[in-house]
């Protein structure tokens, strides 16, 4: 069987050869240090240039892992055109003030990769969002790639349609409290950003849908991204997302599946319980990557109380790879009662950590392909 082959039958519950091996990609500061340790070359580290590039794919071989789940078709349905980004005060402890993309304004450092700190937000109000923002969200041909290259080719991976993000990246213009003050003080603006973000992403889904179509292109899966949640609970409070973003969810979906696309996934990141309500009874039925985190993230309770509607890709804790092979060996025991329910995949749950052993990560992906 294919890659391909693998992960569909795994997530409709069908019969399978072997458990195929997803990866979630790598810290950059990982695979420096891989390259350091004498793991992958100077030129293989060059050659990674992100998800899905030659070099992550390599590495990813060498390591013993079939895909990414990351790398998917993607549209553009961000600002268009983003607003310019530029440096706005440099300091002498290396640390900097950039107006970046989105029209925020953060701080970050020089050598350190991490979330940056939002200092101050374009989007604050009306008069912003008419001037600065609902033109840069509206649908144009050119947001859709041309598909032609895929025509008569026969995927060994599953193919995946991103469908963007109806929430997250509306929060990451406007900041958690910023879009929270939003929803206070004017409820109909509110519900104006999440359709005209919401359209967007139909319409850009639709295109490529349609033009897919015409060339016989068929995709395995769909994604979303949000990242709306953290270590206990949710960035926004559930009924208000199930009122405002439910019906948009269920729209897209609605359209992936009269074109075949019953498999749709969502990224996630932290204690997501409070709103998988809403993601799976409008039709996203793939959860992914299950932080077990502080918070102990697993598919078990979720399957017992949504049952096999609900399928997940994720949930291995990685933080494993930093220890030994009995730290290894421990982990798939827990996970092996949650392969045998079927539906689910094993993934690292988030981006492989610099602290990982490349021992150990091999020795994961062995383990793995000779257990199941």
């Amino acid at each position: 069987m294919t890659t391909r082959e693998r992960i569909m039958a795994v997530l409709n519950y069908e019969k399978y050869d072997r458990l195929p091996l997803i990866h979630f990609g790598y810290w950059n500061e990982t695979l420096e240090k891989w390259k350091n340790e004498g793991h992958i070359s100077e030129e293989l580290f060059r050659q990674y240039s992100g998800d899905g590039s030659y070099g992550d794919r390599e590495i990813s071989r060498m390591l013993g892992f079939d895909f990414g789940w990351n790398p998917v078709v993607g549209l553009n349905q961000s600002l268009l055109p983003a607003f310019q980004s530029h440096i706005i005060e440099e300091k002498e402890d290396g640390t900097y003030l950039e107006f970046d993309h989105m029209g925020v304004t953060v701080q970050k450092k020089h050598g350190i990769n991490s979330i940056p700190v939002e200092i101050a937000h374009t989007l604050t109000d009306r008069e912003s969002w008419e001037k600065e923002y609902k033109h840069r969200l509206q649908f144009s041909p050119e947001r859709v790639p041309d598909f032609s290259h895929l025509k008569d080719t026969v995927p060994t991976e599953p193919r995946g349609l991103h469908c963007g993000s109806l929430y997250g990246m509306l929060r990451d213009i406007a900041g958690i409290i910023g879009i929270s003050y939003i929803y206070a003080d004017d409820e109909d603006l509110y519900a104006e950003m999440i359709d005209t973000a919401a359209d967007l992403s139909y319409n850009c889904v639709k295109a490529a849908l349609e033009q897919c179509e015409k060339l016989s292109v068929k995709f395995d899966f769909a994604h979303f991204w949000e990242d709306i949640c953290f270590k206990n609970g949710p960035l926004v409070s559930p009924s208000v997302f199930e009122e405002h973003v439910g019906k948009h969810y269920q729209k897209i979906t609605d359209l992936l599946k009269e074109h075949g696309v019953d498999i749709v996934s969502l990224d996630c990141d932290g204690l997501i319980d409070a709103l998988i309500p809403t993601w799976i009874n409008h039709g996203v039925n793939t959860m992914f990557p299950i932080e077990v985190g502080t918070w102990n993230a697993s598919i078990a309770p979720w399957r017992e109380k949504y049952g096999k509607e609900l399928r997940g890709v994720g949930g291995m804790d990685k933080r494993v790879f930093a220890y030994d092979y009995a730290a290894v060996d421990a982990e798939i025991k827990r996970l092996r009662p949650l392969i045998e329910a079927g539906g689910y995949i094993p993934c690292p749950d988030h981006r492989i950590a610099p602290d990982a052993k490349w021992e150990n990560v091999q020795y994961y992906c062995e383990q793995m392909k000779k257990l199941f």
